[in-house]
């Protein structure tokens, strides 16, 4: 089947988590014979973000890190009839124009033979309900939602027909233990700044624990004002800003412990739903300490897949006792691997996406899904 992608970007992840997982969902499709393709808006700013401030090299670098992924620019001329003349399934982002959504649902509902899915990965539905209540979503197959909390938001709002949960989840071709790389400092932090959402959160868990364990370690993301700036160096750490996903596995690699900071409108309005970080980190088989969240879903195993901390004093011990004690780290780095190869792969998610093409497909869809299963 041929998959197509509207995203904000698939080729820039600067500031832009949903692409990481699109990646290792479109690998996945391609690796199982499906072709999968992105299409993706001139001037999206995640890609502006990446150029102005790394240069175009940092862009080009996603055709040799993937080189079995395609992504198309299009701008206000494009036909996007055309380009959907050969889809099976085309899946749409909550960041595209909603003059777009609106379009697309209108090619599905005049008789366009594609499923047609809108997929959500961001909290405006809470904090910027207006914008996703003015989407037309009526004529869509169905709403993928990636957590349950939202979820039943959408149920609740009447916004689609179906409405499924569908997690994010790691590219473990990406993201797997490299035990040839040696563990060269303590601590790594990988999270953007974003707009205010965890400044406080980001000082207790992170700057000040670590300060006064005189750790070594690493920060990486984007957005840090010059003062988050200072203040992680004067911690003792080191400021290396944006990382491309691609090099985030090594870069955990190097490091004895990382942490998961979730913003507050995560923690405070869609309990359950965790970055993507949380399971490609748990992938790398990296140790992790965790602020306080609600893994209202039963995802992991909290104490054993990653250990929670209550405060920042907490973070300041568990940080010393995984770092100084082996057997420890060990074990949460084996029961973390265990849950992610269970239930957290891109590969998972996959299978879970054809099996809601199963309940919401167009008859296209359907009749191409039993030839799949007779001829397996």
């Amino acid at each position: 089947m041929e998959f197509v992608f509207y995203t904000h970007s698939l080729v820039s992840d600067w500031n832009h988590g949903n692409a990481h997982f699109l990646r290792g969902v479109m690998r996945d499709l391609v690796s199982r014979g499906h072709r999968a393709r992105a299409l993706e808006p001139s001037g999206a700013w995640s890609r502006h973000n990446l150029v102005q401030s790394q240069g175009e090299a940092a862009a080009e670098r996603f055709h040799a890190d993937f080189p079995e992924l395609q992504s198309q620019v299009y701008g206000a001329e494009f036909d996007h009839a055309a380009a959907l003349e050969s889809a099976d399934v085309v899946i749409v982002h909550e960041w595209t124009d909603p003059a777009l959504v609106e379009r697309l649902g209108k090619l599905r509902r005049e008789g366009a033979p594609f499923t047609l899915l809108f997929h959500d990965t961001h909290h405006r539905a809470v904090s910027a309900r207006e914008d996703i209540a003015g989407l037309r979503l009526q004529d869509y197959d169905g709403i993928l939602a990636f957590g349950e909390t939202l979820r039943q938001r959408y149920l609740r709002a009447g916004w689609g027909r179906e409405v499924f949960t569908w997690h994010e989840a790691a590219d473990d071709r990406l993201f797997h233990p490299m035990p040839e790389i040696a563990r060269e400092s303590d601590l790594i932090w990988i999270g953007n700044w974003g707009d205010n959402e965890r400044t406080a959160e980001i000082n207790e868990f992170l700057i000040e624990p670590a300060a006064a364990l005189g750790l070594s370690g690493t920060v990486r993301g984007v957005r840090y004002p010059e003062e988050a700036i200072a203040a992680v160096n004067k911690a003792g750490l080191r400021y290396g800003g944006w990382i491309a996903n691609a090099d985030a596995p090594a870069a955990f690699a190097r490091h004895r412990v990382t942490m998961h900071i979730p913003r507050r409108p995560y923690v405070q309005s869609l309990p359950g739903i965790p970055t993507i970080r949380v399971f490609e980190a748990l992938a790398a088989g990296i140790p992790l300490l965790s602020a306080p969240w609600d893994d209202a879903e039963g995802l992991f195993r909290p104490g054993e897949d990653f250990l929670f901390v209550r405060d920042g004093e907490e973070m300041q011990q568990r940080l010393r006792d995984v770092t100084s004690d082996t057997s420890l780290a060990q074990s949460l780095v084996n029961r973390g691997l265990e849950t992610i190869r269970a239930r957290h792969t891109c590969r998972h998610r996959v299978d879970e996406l054809l099996a809601i093409l199963t309940q919401v497909g167009s008859s296209r869809v359907t009749d191409q899904l039993d030839n799949l299963e007779a001829a397996q």
